[in-house]
């Protein structure tokens, strides 16, 4: 939807106020990082007297984007917005290169191995057996001990958008932040 609407400057909560305010706002599922750590807060602007914040899920059925927009107005009401409106947008999609620098190493401290660089992951192979699909393997230390030496236990961890890894060298499980 097209808002055809002036933004103007509050002059009783500056932006700024409200963006830290929403930086205080962690994310449900990975509470070390912030919502806008996270990258999903897209943009905040004042349509009149309305504060308007736009956000785009990590994906579509995102299970936490409900509790995340109330935790959202939340924030918002206790830093004194009387009028808000969460806008949803889907496009451009959420991509993990909009996480935070340093809220990579905060995941990594919590013992979540942070997005790599995304890939091509998919070969193709052809044998006596017909068609078949292989993934690369890219390397994904270990969150714990740094070893490169972990594998892949199943595609889908704690949430969808993590998945399960465990260390060769300390044995440890830990989530891995898929890239996307």
């Amino acid at each position: 939807m097209v808002n055809l609407q002036t933004p103007h400057v509050s002059t009783t909560l500056p932006l700024d106020a409200i963006w830290l305010a929403l930086a205080a706002v962690p994310d449900p599922e990975i509470p070390v990082i912030s919502v806008v750590d996270l990258g999903i807060v897209r943009d905040v602007q004042w349509f009149g007297d309305e504060l308007v914040v736009t956000v785009t899920p990590t994906y579509s059925g995102c299970p936490a984007t409900e509790v995340i927009a109330t935790d959202i107005s939340r924030a918002l009401a206790s830093a004194g917005v009387e009028r808000h409106r969460i806008e949803t947008r889907l496009a451009p999609a959420w991509t993990t290169d909009w996480i935070a620098p340093d809220a990579r190493h905060r995941l990594r401290d919590y013992g979540i191995a942070p997005p790599g660089q995304r890939v091509d992951a998919t070969v193709w192979t052809i044998d006596v057996s017909g068609l078949r699909r292989r993934r690369n393997e890219i390397d994904i230390p270990c969150p714990h001990c740094a070893s490169a030496r972990t594998r892949q236990l199943s595609r889908f961890g704690s949430t969808p958008c993590k998945a399960q890894y465990r260390c060769d060298e300390c044995l440890e499980p830990f989530d891995y932040f898929k890239p996307h």
